[in-house]
């Protein structure tokens, strides 16, 4: 299981990371006047409101800062939230790898949290009752963020009719592209505007190759991930890096991902690069990431998916590739299925003391500009400092590592991320873009499906484990799909792969009956 928990953590951080560069500007907050009058016939004075305290356990790429510097971040917030909801919050940030861990052991332990996020694993929250069921209070405590997510969305974060959290809002459905360095591309004149599918990179690379014959044009997204993945596959709650029975298309029919033709086409194109010596030889087993292996200048490009602009992500890229001038280029189409909305979801913790004040300091985190840019970029003029046209920078002589508070890489997974200050050099106007992409991409017939893996565990167990023996080999192209696939697919049914199937379809034809 080490290698697939590692994968995850992988893809949270892109999740993550790559909100951290195009935070919408947000209106300045208001605050109603002060009625004043001839004290004699004000009223008499009410009882002081009791304030409730919660604890909100957040992830972050950036330094965890000392206490005393986490305290001026927090009285700035309670400022705010205890005349607008009767609420103190205790900040806890978590360093991004520790954060699952950390989270489920202080629960179990009885420390407080009351607010925490899932990182791709809201159905095991659900499943261990971390989670509040929040159905009953959600229209009292967050009614609107209801509203701003929609009905659609928090049915990805649902379970047995009920609700349990609330997606992060941001954008989130990915499209797939190759990141390229531009500067080869001029110099040796090619148009990329012709790539259109991942089947039209080969050319490419054979282009690069034969001008280039030292470079390796093709790097790995991270360990066993060349970027490879099927276009409109629903994973039905599973991990794209070790699915267990999936949907392709629009049928309620649930399928042996790695007996599909689109599986077996990946695996070839794969191999046919490997045999040409247009991918790293060691993309099964390399611990490099993307942008490491492109700041090396031995690589050309990779492949993955991004949810922004091509031209924001080719720029969001460049620093953390070396600085070379890069290019992106869009080869598949959106998608969005349950896991892509509820792998970054907030929830109420089920041993919290104060569960409607904590959803309602949920609903400000979604709603209220300063109480989120606060959470995120910490005081103004100490942390960062605002332009007149609102974007944000860090004050001169100081960055990201220097300032006494900031949560900037974890922008995109706070809340409400169009409420947040753009950062400097942020095309405001590609968020109209994300936005629109959010709503045209093509939805999953399954949308708000959760499978509840419990009675297939030891199933689950013995196939993830043979996948993780054949899979990265496979779609590396290091192994020969002709000879491996069918091993792969005796082995997989061996471990319970129909059983798993069996089970899923059987719940997804119980959850569809149900609609």
């Amino acid at each position: 299981m080490k290698l697939t928990k590692r994968l995850l953590v992988f893809a949270m951080v892109a999740i993550m990371a790559f909100g951290a560069f195009a935070c919408k500007a947000a209106e300045p907050a208001t605050t109603a006047p002060a009625v004043s009058g001839d004290s004699a016939a004000a009223p008499a004075a009410e009882e002081p409101k009791a304030i409730e305290k919660v604890v909100y356990a957040y992830a972050t790429f950036n330094n965890i800062p000392t206490e005393e510097t986490l305290t001026t971040v927090e009285e700035a917030i309670n400022a705010i939230t205890r005349d607008k909801i009767g609420v103190e919050v205790e900040l806890k940030p978590i360093v991004i790898w520790d954060y699952s861990s950390t989270v489920s052991l202080a629960l179990q332990g009885g420390e407080q949290i009351d607010v925490f996020q899932s990182l791709g694993d809201l159905s095991t929250a659900i499943s261990t009752d971390m989670c509040l069921d929040i159905t009953d209070i959600i229209d009292t405590c967050a009614p609107e963020s209801k509203a701003l997510i929609g009905e659609n969305w928090l049915a990805a974060c649902t379970s047995g009719g009920r609700l349990y959290g609330l997606p992060t809002f941001k954008p989130i459905a990915l499209t797939q592209m190759v990141v390229y360095r531009q500067d080869i591309a001029d110099e040796l004149g090619i148009d990329m505007s012709k790539v259109n599918s991942v089947s039209d990179v080969t050319a490419v690379l054979e282009q690069v190759k034969a001008a280039y014959p030292d470079m390796t044009p093709v790097a790995a997204v991270n360990q066993g991930n060349l970027g490879l993945s099927p276009q409109n596959v629903d994973y039905l709650t599973d991990s794209m890096y070790a699915p267990k029975g999936v949907l392709m298309g629009d049928e309620l029919t649930v399928v042996d991902y790695f007996a599909s033709p689109e599986f077996a086409n990946i695996c070839n194109l794969a191999r046919d690069w490997y045999t040409k010596g247009l991918v790293m030889k060691d993309a099964a087993t390399t611990s490099s990431t993307a942008a490491e292996l492109m700041a090396s200048g031995n690589y050309f490009c990779y492949i993955a998916s991004y949810s922004y602009p091509e031209a924001d992500t080719a720029a969001s890229l460049e620093a953390q590739c070396g600085g070379f001038d890069l290019g992106a280029k869009t080869i598949g189409s959106a998608f969005l299925d349950t896991s892509s909305i509820n792998a970054l979801t907030w929830m109420v913790s089920s041993t919290s003391e104060a569960p409607e004040a904590a959803l309602k300091f949920l609903n400000l985190t979604f709603t209220d500009p300063d109480v989120t840019n606060l959470i995120i970029y910490g005081l103004k003029d100490r942390d960062y400092v605002l332009s007149d046209d609102g974007f944000m920078s860090y004050p001169e002589g100081q960055d990201a590592t220097t300032v006494p508070y900031t949560s900037q890489l974890s922008c995109g997974t706070l809340g409400n991320f169009f409420i947040m200050y753009p950062m400097a050099g942020t095309n405001v106007e590609s968020l109209a873009w994300e936005l629109e992409q959010n709503q045209s991409a093509k939805t999953s017939v399954a949308m708000g499906f959760t499978f509840d893996n419990s009675a297939v565990k030891t199933e689950y167990t013995a196939v993830t484990n043979v996948i993780e023996q054949y899979l990265y080999g496979l779609v590396c192209g290091s192994v020969d799909p002709t000879t491996e696939i069918p091993v792969f697919l005796e082995r997989l049914a061996d471990a319970g792969m129909g059983t798993i199937i069996a089970e899923k379809q059987a719940q997804l034809d119980a959850w569809a009956a149900g609609k």
